[in-house]
């Protein structure tokens, strides 16, 4: 790809997402391989049947593609599919836990709610909101994701209960942590016999 050629969107071209892994852009290679290579009766076209392997040889190669990346986000103003520096990604994975937290919090006072109330397990949002101490935003992400994995729903007051499949995350999660107490108990009972 030379400086002098106008900027093509292999991306567009080849129909799929810059974030796409390797087998989509394979799939989508063959596809339009097929459907434009010069044998084809009907749908020929030497020119694109071209474009589409130029496209599909720069974006196969770990190196072009990179390159290419680089030029695309600055074309584009894109810069979601960069990859992001240490501290970025330690910032994430921060995130990431404080975010399993949060979910574990909300379901184990939903459970307790349940145990508690079985006839009314619903529980207003805002309260479990303040609970968490979050924002708006940050909040609805928590229930999205805990209404999407079917491990809360919102009863017919608007309040948020926890299902079956959320008792029995719960459970799950308190026998896994209850068998990670006794192994560390066992591993300092060991290391004290050791000494």
């Amino acid at each position: 790809m030379a400086d002098t050629q106008e900027f093509i969107d292999y991306y567009e071209v080849l129909q799929v997402n810059p974030g796409c892994d390797a087998k989509i852009l394979e799939k989508a290679y063959h596809h339009f391989a097929l459907k434009y290579h010069p044998d084809h009766t009907g749908d020929a076209d030497v020119s694109k049947f071209q474009e589409v392997t130029e496209a599909y040889n720069v974006l196969r190669n770990p190196e072009k593609r990179a390159a290419y990346n680089e030029t695309y986000a600055k074309l584009r103003g894109d810069s979601w599919f960069q990859i992001p520096g240490a501290e970025e990604a330690g910032v994430e994975e921060k995130s990431a836990l404080a975010d399993a937290e949060a979910h574990r919090k909300i379901l184990m006072h939903l459970y307790k709610r349940r145990r508690e109330q079985a006839d009314q397990p619903g529980v207003v949002a805002y309260y479990v909101q303040q609970m968490l101490d979050c924002s708006d935003e940050t909040f609805e992400f928590h229930v999205w994701y805990l209404k999407s994995k079917g491990l809360i729903s919102m009863t017919e007051q608007a309040e948020l209960s926890i299902t079956i499949d959320g008792v029995d995350h719960v459970i799950s999660m308190s026998r896994t942590a209850e068998a990670a107490k006794l192994l560390l108990a066992q591993s300092d009972r060991e290391a004290a016999g050791n000494a």
